[in-house]
């Protein structure tokens, strides 16, 4: 299979079931083993040694956050634990990592997102920990959100809802609220926030719409939605909701022109002034 851009939504990338990604994830770390043999330890126990991207995912997960404290042998059985029993995480992070190598520009491999990508390794640790809090492990889940906010730099609430096809962008700095929830197929870059405005309790944050793309440095405060379909430009405060199909920008964020397609994968940051006066 030709290696198709990564932005390429028109056919060009070749949907592939969850066997055949994981084939093709195994033939590239055998090559990359082979021309690279100060790597092929790393890549033998990463992917090779194993049989399924599930058990791949939750090795390299417990290699990661494994410190003084939880060892990896007790984060992979955390880990294979929360897969058995909800295979629904595995199908997510699938869909993730075909998200990445479609939509990041910089991911020329499938491999890529589960070896050297701390966004796409973050929101993994995250559905993780979201099943933690779901099942009344609530301790586990903050103590997971805490290590994996200090080795990935990225901080999500274990609460927090997130769908499927997800794009986690550099990763640097992100920060999401306990109870905002973000749609299938939506792209976040670094150093956005999706928080609250103040000390008020319940449900503060923001519900982000499929397809929708927030854009570097944005913030997005309070229960407000972002519209399906809707893109958030650079460095823009959001205060209000934006409707679908839409392009806001600004501080204070404001209308600025309409979206055309799903902004969230063809990764455009461009935007028309003409439509809206600011």
């Amino acid at each position: 299979m030709v290696n198709a851009p990564a932005n390429s939504e028109q056919g060009n990338v070749v949907e592939m079931s969850s066997d055949q990604t994981w084939s093709r994830m195994r033939v590239e770390a055998a090559t990359a083993a082979a021309k690279e043999p100060a790597l092929a330890s790393f890549l033998h126990a990463t992917i090779l040694n194993h049989e399924s991207l599930e058990a791949a995912l939750s090795y390299r997960l417990a290699q990661k956050l494994s410190d003084g404290e939880m060892n990896a042998m007790l984060w992979r059985e955390v880990c294979i634990d929360a897969y058995v029993n909800e295979p629904g995480i595995v199908k997510a992070a699938l869909y993730d990592l075909r998200a990445v190598y479609k939509r990041d520009a910089a991911c020329h491999q499938y491999m890529q997102p589960l070896l050297y990508f701390k966004g796409y390794l973050a929101l993994q640790a995250q559905r993780v920990a979201n099943w933690l809090w779901r099942h009344d492990r609530k301790d586990l889940a903050l103590f997971l959100q805490s290590r994996m906010s200090e080795l990935f730099a990225v901080d999500i609430h274990p609460a927090t809802k997130i769908g499927k096809g997800v794009f986690i962008d550099h990763a640097t700095g992100i920060v999401i609220g306990e109870t905002a929830v973000i749609e299938d197929d939506v792209s976040i870059l670094q150093n956005v926030t999706l928080g609250g405005t103040g000390k008020e309790d319940g449900d503060r944050h923001p519900k982000v719409r499929r397809g929708a793309l927030i854009s570097v440095g944005a913030k997005v405060l309070g229960n407000i939605e972002v519209g399906e379909d809707a893109k958030v430009a650079a460095g823009s405060v959001v205060l209000n909701a934006v409707k679908p199909h839409s392009t806001v920008a600004g501080v204070p964020a404001k209308p600025v022109g309409e979206c055309a397609g799903t902004p969230s994968k063809t990764m455009d940051q461009n935007f028309n002034y003409d439509v809206y006066s600011i």
